[in-house]
């Protein structure tokens, strides 16, 4: 009987590379038989993520590109064409937030920085937009493929001080499904796209929000897990099952959906 859910051989397209959440499942997927293609604006930190998946008996090639940046996308798709000859999954992984895009609980929207929201709409709408139009060409051509964004938990609902990012996080959500009906109209149902939405992780963008100098929670992680049913942060490897899912056939029906991989934070109330 067929493997739902097999992965060998298919050649896997991360942007944001060597972030904490896609580092760790570029390594799920190089151990599960995928063909690695490592998207980052730095080689010298993309090079560990690389030399851990080839050490560890894994495929993976590393293509220095920003993803607002299309001439450099144009190059990191040839390069994976003369590498792998196809590009089967694309996880759309980088993004990120910036202090300015927010309002500390002293500010009011009048101290908002509108260039530093733009910047954050700019990285992860657009730095998902562009690539996704440079790494689909492949799929098209075959009329087979998947694509998966990152979304977040400010996709669904507004989160205090978190403008800019919000705003960016849902209209991801809504690329999603948008991008999910006119692929499938276009060229048919071999054609998917999905996002994954995480809970809240520690990562190195949110430490500073989530923890104090000495190490303890601080404040706002403490309102955070008073609103998830698990009590406590995910671990990056609780994500590894669902994007598996969503890029496999197990998923052969599914698309224009965003799975919440979240402790029940979005489900719960009070």
């Amino acid at each position: 009987m067929k493997n739902l859910f097999d992965l060998t051989g298919k050649v896997v397209v991360v942007t944001g590379a060597y972030g904490v959440l896609a580092s760790a499942i570029s390594l799920h997927l190089a151990s599960q038989g995928c063909k690695m293609v490592l998207i980052g604006r730095d080689e010298a930190k993309g090079r560990p993520l690389l030399d851990k998946i080839v050490e560890n008996g894994g495929q993976a090639i590393f293509a220095k590109a920003d993803v607002l940046d299309t001439k450099a996308l144009e190059a990191a798709l040839q390069t994976t064409l003369d590498t792998y000859g196809t590009v089967d999954v694309l996880l759309n992984a980088a993004g990120g937030n910036m202090g300015p895009a927010n309002i500390q609980p002293s500010q009011t929207i009048f101290d908002l920085d509108v260039e530093a929201m733009r910047r954050v709409c700019d990285l992860n709408i657009f730095g998902t937009v562009i690539p996704t139009k440079i790494f689909l060409r492949p799929m098209v051509e075959k009329k087979r493929g998947v694509i998966v964004n990152f979304c977040s938990m400010s996709s669904f609902r507004p989160l205090t001080r978190v403008a800019g990012y919000g705003i960016a996080k849902a209209g991801i959500a809504s690329w999603t499904e948008w991008l999910a009906g006119e692929l499938s109209a276009k060229y048919g149902d071999g054609l998917r796209v999905n996002g994954i939405a995480p809970g809240f992780l520690l990562t190195d963008q949110n430490r500073n929000l989530l923890t104090n100098p000495d190490g303890s929670l601080s404040d706002r992680s403490k309102t955070i897990l008073g609103h998830t049913p698990f009590k406590r942060f995910l671990e990056p490897d609780e994500l590894f099952g669902c994007i598996q899912y969503l890029i496999s056939d197990a998923s052969k029906a599914v698309t224009g959906t965003v799975s919440v991989v979240d402790g029940g934070f979005n489900s719960f109330s009070i």
